[in-house]
């Protein structure tokens, strides 16, 4: 149920796992995007449910300690990121409670030990990304790019701070050549995944490529070192596209002299230094 209020004064007890700050009106639980635990904020709620509600931060009245300022330009609309405005040791904490909680409360269990929590890289680091895609008239050619929160809409971008440098300059590019296809309304989507030597672009296609297309396509790997992969249904349908024969994704675990394959829409982490941490962490116990 939607219903706008008159704004409030609130004070932010906790936080969620997805980095909406917990207030309670009248006893009824309410999220508040952009607020950080330990804030006195003026929200507004937006939406009203039978259990809580949704609300927007319109005015820090008593900031924490722990706030910073977002990096990313984007931040606030895009739905890529959600605690940007929060010191990111302060980051890995919050989310080291909400798995307490969730071990207490959902699997009702508590831990003998609980082990340091890992910290890696905050920017930068992202090695796989599921880009959306589409024809916006209104914009004068493609978006590509994280969807806007809480909407469908693609956010206006033309870099991201927690993409890979070289992915993050990809963004305008990818518009630009985008735009130039016969089927560019038929594209939703442009898969990424960063290996330790090449990057890979996975289109998925609802609509081939035109032999026109084709020739921008294999000069756009070219001139950005890239692989193009196409995919036209589900995922059993990915295939390579430019060149047709290459060499593979792959990430090294160095402490234990491996490398270790892997295609472009399998799953693998994110943080490729926290990957690291983590194996060489769960093999020591």
């Amino acid at each position: 149920m939607s219903k706008q209020t008159s704004n409030q004064i609130v004070d932010i007890l906790s936080l969620d796992h997805e980095g909406h700050g917990i207030a309670r009106i009248d006893s009824k639980v309410t999220f508040v995007d952009g607020a950080l635990a330990g804030e006195q904020v003026e929200i507004n709620v937006y939406r009203q449910h039978a259990k809580y509600n949704s609300a927007n931060a319109v005015a820090i009245l008593k900031p924490s300690a722990q706030r910073t300022s977002p990096r990313c330009q984007y931040f606030g609309r895009c739905g890529g990121c959600s605690m940007q405005h929060l010191e990111p040791s302060a980051q890995v904490a919050a989310k080291q409670r909400v798995l307490e909680d969730n071990l207490a409360h959902i699997g009702k269990v508590k831990p003998e030990i609980i082990l340091p929590a890992l910290h890696g890289p905050s920017w930068n680091y992202r090695s796989r990304a599921r880009l959306s895609a589409r024809l916006v008239d209104k914009k004068g050619g493609v978006l590509v790019g994280f969807r806007e929160k809480r909407s469908s809409y693609i956010v206006d971008m033309t870099s991201c701070e927690i993409l890979t440098p070289d992915v993050s300059r990809l963004l305008q590019p990818l518009r630009e050549l985008t735009v130039q296809f016969s089927n560019a309304d038929r594209i939703p989507q442009i898969e990424i995944a960063v290996g330790e030597h090449i990057t890979v672009l996975v289109f998925r296609l609802l609509a081939p490529w035109s032999d026109d297309d084709a020739v921008k396509v294999r000069a756009f790997a070219e001139l950005h070192g890239v692989q193009i992969w196409e995919q036209s249904k589900g995922p059993e349908t990915v295939r390579p596209f430019w060149p047709e024969t290459a060499p593979e994704l792959s990430y090294s675990l160095p402490e234990f002299g491996l490398t270790m394959p892997f295609k472009p829409i399998d799953f693998t982490q994110v943080n490729v230094a926290i990957n690291r941490a983590l194996v060489s962490r769960a093999m020591r116990l």
